[in-house]
């Protein structure tokens, strides 16, 4: 059982609390934010019993295993490197930084200091990802030719918020556009070429963006994203026996069928935990606890270097857009 301490307490930080104690035994020890009323607002709902006046208060608590960093992009450098000086172990929400560049930081402290570090990528732990995987691993689907997935959303234009705000890591790539290409990644693997079109807001960040992503054996990821249009939120796998199409969300507790080639037999799965929406990230928890009893400082599933191979991706594809990076930048 972990006792872990909530940097930055927003609206995702309150899903992952909200799950963590609805579905673990792990509980959440201290909240910290830089508006003490919000902290307090925070721990009320959430049943935290130890509110912080600062980020570093927290991170010194010695009654916290574990940091969670749920502020913008912009802090989660910052935020991480603070936790990992203390000593303690950390999950940061995705992604993990600004940039490749960042992330390689974080991933120096962590190792220096060999305390565990992640990335907060939940639907790598989710049972439907780990049954592809098994599928994808005993060659069910025979050699995967295309991988096709999409995330958009329609967002309230605020060009002071998070989603819109360069200063604070905006745009759809970084925020919703790290789903489909993670499963790529998880797929295919990182790509050697990508190929990135799109648009941008008013603000100078990415609104809208379609890549494809090509690699030595002639297989492509097909992706899209957008902050302007509610889209299908599907994904596909295709290969040469089978064809593998994941549920709306495919990102969250769904399904998926699996259909052969040339030929109408079809397979159903559905997630029987009874497990929904954002209450997957448990299963996030629940393997970060798992990986610290057994001493690892990465996980198996999801290490560092991926996260850093995201990053990758995603800044090739920003730099073609034309985006540009406004957030702080830490030594």
């Amino acid at each position: 059982m972990l006792r872990w301490g909530v940097l930055a307490p927003g609206r995702i930080a309150g899903g992952f609390v909200w799950a963590l104690h609805r579905h673990t035994d792990q509980r959440v020890h201290a909240v910290a934010s830089r508006d003490p009323e919000r902290a307090r607002r925070f721990a009320a709902q959430y049943g935290v019993p130890r509110v912080h006046e600062s980020y570093e208060q927290l991170v010194t608590d010695p009654d916290v295993d574990i940091v969670y960093v749920a502020s913008p992009h912009s802090e989660h450098k910052r935020q991480a490197l603070l936790a990992i000086a203390a000593g303690k172990h950390v999950l940061v929400e995705k992604p993990l930084a600004l940039d490749a560049g960042e992330a390689r930081d974080i991933a120096r402290a962590a190792r220096a200091a060999g305390v565990f570090a992640m990335e907060a990528l939940w639907s790598r732990f989710l049972p439907q990802t780990l049954l592809i995987e098994r599928l994808l691993h005993d060659g069910v689907l025979g050699d995967v030719r295309l991988v096709m997935a999409d995330f958009g959303g329609c967002f309230d234009f605020d060009p002071e918020g998070r989603v819109f705000n360069p200063a604070l890591g905006g745009g759809a790539l970084l925020d919703i556009g790290i789903y489909p290409i993670w499963l790529a990644h998880l797929v295919l693997g990182p790509p050697p070429h990508v190929h990135a079109t799109g648009s941008l807001t008013e603000t100078g960040v990415d609104g809208q963006a379609a890549l494809v992503l090509t690699y030595p054996t002639g297989a492509q990821a097909l992706l899209h994203t957008t902050l302007f249009a509610e889209t299908p939120q599907e994904a596909v796998i295709a290969g040469t026996h089978a064809r593998l199409q994941i549920d709306s969300r495919f990102f969250t507790p769904s399904g998926f069928t699996l259909k052969a080639a040339r030929s109408d037999q079809r397979l159903r799965w559905t997630d029987p935990s009874g497990i929904h929406g954002s209450e997957g990230l448990a299963w996030q928890a629940a393997a970060v606890a798992l990986h610290i009893a057994e001493g690892r400082t990465e996980s198996p599933l999801h290490p560092l270097q991926h996260s850093i191979a995201l990053l990758e991706t995603i800044d090739a594809a920003r730099n073609q857009l034309g985006v540009r990076n406004d957030g702080p930048r830490q030594k």
